[in-house]
């Protein structure tokens, strides 16, 4: 996998703890509610471990989450703040 692409998973799984903490929620409450491993849901948020997700996953996290899916996409490293 490329460096770019390991970035980009990296911020998606920081996204998806935001949103997971934002709403009060553990990690083993999400993967109940998405149906999957809490290991898997860990593995995806943790920062150093960049980890593959299906689309049906990400699909079922934001419904989980109650957020639109492309919130789970808008990285930081994306801003242009010139």
């Amino acid at each position: 996998m490329s460096e770019d692409i390991n970035a980009q998973l990296m911020e998606l799984g920081l996204n998806i703890a935001y949103y997971r903490k934002l709403k009060g929620i553990t990690q083993a409450q999400l993967a109940q509610m998405v149906g999957i491993s809490r290991t898997h849901i860990s593995n995806i948020e943790a920062p150093k471990m960049p980890t593959q997700v299906s689309v049906e996953t990400l699909l079922k996290v934001a419904e989980a989450l109650e957020i639109k899916t492309w919130k789970l996409f808008a990285f930081r490293s994306d801003i242009n703040l010139q």
